[in-house]
C-alpha cells in the first residue's frame, strides 16, 4: 500500500519469514500483465492520440500470434476510453503496433518501470516482468497529477530525546506525464470503466454498480490544466498493488 508521493504504507512480501525471506514485493520478478496497459495508453496520448478518439477491436495476426481479448469477444469501433476500461487486448497490440514498442518501453522506464523491457509487440500485454514494488511505484503519476516518486518507507528517524537522526529529502524525478496528457478524476468516467470492467469479467456485475456512481475517483488521461490536476489529485489518499502468484516459475 502506498500513498501517491512514493511512501510505503504497508508491504507483504511473504507468508512466513521464517520459512523464507524472499521479498516476493520487491524481490520477485513477474509479468505484469494487462496492468501494463496504462503504460501503451500513454504513449500513445504522448503521440497525440485523445481518449475519445475511435479505434477498431478486431481479430488480428501478427505472424503466428493472434492476440485476443477475454473470451474472444470483440467490440469494433470504440474510444481509446472505452479499450483501455474493457482491458482489450487486440486495441492495446494495434497502438503498440502503431507507435512501437520502444516507445511504450520508454513511457513504462519514465514513469518508474526499473526491470529490463523486451521492446516487442507482446509488450502491449504485460510479458516483461516486473517487481510489484516498481510497478507499483510507477502506477503513482496517474494519482498525484502526472510526478515520478521513488518509493520508501522511512521518512524520518528520531530518538529518545527527539533529535532528528535521519530526515528524508528528495522529491522524485520530477514530471513524468506532461499537463497536456494529465490525470483528471472524473466520476463518471469513473463509473463507466468499473461498469464495463464488471460487464467484461463478470456478466451482468454491472448493473449493481449503480449505488457506487460518483464515490471514488479513477484516474483518465486527459488534457487538463495543471493546478486543477494536482489539487484533484490531493483527494486521492492510498493506491495498493497485488500478486497472486506461485514461487515457482512454471506453467500452471
Amino acid at each position: 500500500v502506498m500513498t501517491p508521493d512514493g511512501a510505503v504504507r504497508a508491504l507483504a512480501g511473504g507468508r512466513d519469514y521464517l520459512a523464507s525471506q524472499f521479498n516476493r514485493a520487491t524481490q520477485a520478478h513477474r509479468q505484469p500483465g494487462s496492468a501494463f496497459k496504462a503504460f501503451v495508453f500513454l504513449a500513445a496520448m504522448d503521440a497525440g492520440a485523445a481518449p475519445d478518439d475511435m479505434v477498431r477491436d478486431q481479430p488480428i495476426a501478427i505472424g503466428n500470434w493472434r492476440p485476443g481479448n477475454f473470451r474472444d469477444r470483440f467490440y469494433g469501433d470504440v474510444t481509446m476510453r472505452e479499450a483501455l476500461a474493457r482491458s482489450l487486448n487486440s486495441v492495446a497490440v494495434q497502438l503498440t503496433q502503431r507507435h512501437g514498442a520502444k516507445a511504450v518501453a520508454r513511457t513504462a522506464e519514465r514513469l518508474g518501470i526499473t526491470s529490463e523491457l523486451r521492446p516487442d509487440l507482446s509488450i502491449a500485454l504485460g510479458t516483461s516482468e516486473v517487481t510489484l514494488l516498481e510497478l507499483t511505484s510507477a502506477y503513482a503519476p496517474f494519482a498525484n497529477g502526472g510526478f515520478g516518486v521513488l518509493p520508501h518507507g522511512i521518512s524520518e528517524i528520531k530518538d529518545r530525546q527527539g533529535r532528528v537522526l535521519y530526515l528524508r529529502s528528495g522529491e522524485g524525478p520530477g514530471r513524468v506525464i506532461e499537463a497536456t496528457a494529465a490525470i483528471r478524476i472524473d466520476s463518471k468516467m469513473q463509473f463507466d470503466a468499473l461498469k464495463a470492467f464488471g460487464e467484461t469479467y463478470m456478466p451482468g456485475a454491472g448493473a449493481k454498480l449503480e449505488h457506487y456512481r460518483g464515490e471514488r475517483p479513477i484516474f483518465d488521461l486527459f488534457g487538463i490544466e495543471e493546478e486543477i490536476v494536482r489539487a484533484l489529485a490531493r483527494r486521492v489518499e492510498l493506491k495498493s498493488g497485488g500478486y497472486i502468484i506461485i514461487d515457482q516459475t512454471e506453467a500452471l
